[in-house]
């Protein structure tokens, strides 16, 4: 999923998003960012406590919002907009492609002071509150728009250190706010919808069936993990919903934090996207290794953000308390300084 502000292809963005714990008491949230249609600008921003910015509106003046960072935080960007960060209290927001289904407030130029953009709306979240209950109070004063005509909307997951996650949808232009007790999101229909079509796959469960009768003929697996079957295998947001909220919840709760984060990225290589799967045979498909492009883990209970990407799948990280934002300067860097898959040669004696 790449920002709407650049212009959306139907088939090229998803994104997955989903939840561990760890037996030490750690909460821990992941997502995969899909844009299939060539390489999206990816950057990751250092933002100081004391950072102000105005918001975009749709006329195409910054003369919205003006909103202060409290607390600094780390993003992951594209065009400087924050698609996923984490800041130094502990709460992470994250913005996830909403295509059809929501629709924000008619923008009232009387009212730009209140008024945000949406991409920039996962930016004000994270440098202005601490907990969820914190940002779900301040919904009703702010108003939250698409400053381009070619895009669809946005939907947004916040989650803090108590565990608590929150998933915000904008319906009729109205801030509909859902407890997410799943753990998962993807993108449309609507949250609620995806809950009960859950419902749909009562039956699957982890490990395997018996051999039984069936009529007079005796069935008997032909491998392990039988209890997979029906788990559906596209690429559509309903379909990676259920085959994600199994994963998550079929996995064992691990020891610490380090090894959740490590099963975070593990679970969500399942829903990498080959390139070239969502085009048409005579589509041209983009010199790029996946669509799939990056991937984040964020702990916010030890308040550390990891990635990797589709060029460099060596996981890096951020260390939030080892940041003094008080004094950092804002900064903007590249994902991958290097575009190339590294290759080692493995050592001979």
């Amino acid at each position: 999923m790449i920002l709407a502000s650049v212009g959306i292809h139907h088939q090229a963005n998803s994104c997955t998003g989903i939840t561990l714990n760890s037996n030490d008491g750690a909460h821990i949230v992941a997502r995969s960012v899909e844009w299939a249609n060539g390489e999206s600008p990816s950057d990751y921003l250092i933002v100081p406590r004391g950072y102000e910015k105005q918001s975009m509106l749709p006329d195409g003046t910054r003369n919205g919002m003006r909103y202060y960072a409290f607390y600094g935080y780390v993003g992951l960007a594209s065009e400087d907009y924050v698609i996923e960060g984490l800041n130094e209290a502990g709460l992470s927001a994250g913005l996830f492609y909403f295509p059809e289904f929501g629709s924000y407030p008619k923008y009232d130029a009387n009212m730009k002071d209140l008024t945000i953009s949406d991409t920039e709306f996962v930016a004000w979240i994270l440098g202005n509150f601490d907990n969820v209950d914190d940002v779900i109070e301040a919904l009703s004063f702010v108003r939250v728009v698409s400053t381009d005509k070619r895009a669809q909307t946005l939907h947004w997951r916040v989650a803090d250190n108590t565990g608590r996650q929150i998933v915000i949808e904008y319906i009729n232009g109205v801030a509909m706010v859902h407890e997410n007790t799943v753990g998962v999101l993807t993108n449309s229909p609507a949250f609620d919808w995806h809950k009960t079509n859950l419902d749909n796959y009562i039956n699957l469960h982890s490990g395997g069936v018996d051999a039984h009768e069936f009529g007079n003929v005796m069935v008997s697996p032909l491998g392990s993990g039988t209890g997979l079957l029906g788990l559906p295998g596209d690429m559509t947001p309903p379909s990676r919903f259920i085959r994600t909220a199994f994963f998550q919840n079929s996995a064992p709760i691990l020891k610490d934090a380090n090894q959740a984060v490590h099963q975070a990225f593990t679970i969500l290589s399942a829903m990498t996207i080959p390139i070239g799967a969502q085009y048409d045979n005579k589509e041209k498909i983009p010199d790029i290794p996946s669509a799939t492009q990056w991937t984040s883990v964020t702990d916010m209970t030890n308040i550390r953000l990891y990635y990797t990407t589709m060029y460099n799948p060596t996981i890096r990280s951020f260390d939030l308390n080892n940041i003094d934002f008080m004094n950092v300067s804002y900064q903007e860097h590249p994902l991958d300084e290097i575009k190339a898959r590294p290759i080692v040669a493995a050592k001979i004696n």
